[in-house]
């Protein structure tokens, strides 16, 4: 586990840049915090790092998103899903298929329904307007091999951790 003091949105797209920088095909990230907490904002520094070039917005009203940089990134949101069963609706196993990256808001919600191997990124106010505590956790081989990785880029940028 990682914990991140982000005192900025710059840190928090920072932390995601980090994150991209380790990324591979098919890999799933679960975004955790209260509303206005982050994640969309994690989201959008994450597509910047993969060359995405048109504005990432919430999708909470359409439930996903998809777009194209060095890997399709499928952005979904579960806030409003009621009942585990909706998720099927979602067609989950689809998306992990091919040269993509999915990032899935309030993943917390939906986990028994998500693969065992994944990066949970959670977010959490700060004292300050725009300060952060972001803590990474990873679940999975996959995952846990790579953070080591993922420590000496956060390091490299000069993000505190706590």
């Amino acid at each position: 586990m990682i914990k991140i003091s982000a005192s900025s949105l710059g840190d928090t797209h920072q932390t995601a840049e980090s994150v991209a920088e380790i990324i591979e095909s098919g890999d799933l990230i679960l975004l955790v915090g209260d509303l206005g907490a982050g994640k969309t904002a994690f989201t959008q520094g994450f597509g910047a790092s993969l060359g995405v070039n048109e504005a990432i917005t919430s999708p909470t009203f359409t439930l996903a998103r998809t777009y194209q940089g060095s890997l399709q990134i499928h952005h979904l949101d579960v806030y409003r899903i009621d009942q585990i069963e909706e998720v099927r609706d979602l067609a989950l196993p689809e998306l992990f298929e091919g040269n993509t990256v999915t990032l899935i808001e309030w993943g917390d919600q939906i986990i028994s329904a998500l693969p065992k191997d994944h990066l949970e990124i959670s977010f959490e106010y700060g004292e300050k307007d725009n300060a952060r505590l972001i803590t990474i956790t990873a679940n999975g081989p996959s995952w846990n091999s790579r953070m080591l990785a993922l420590e000496q880029s956060l390091e490299a940028k000069g993000l505190s951790k706590c």
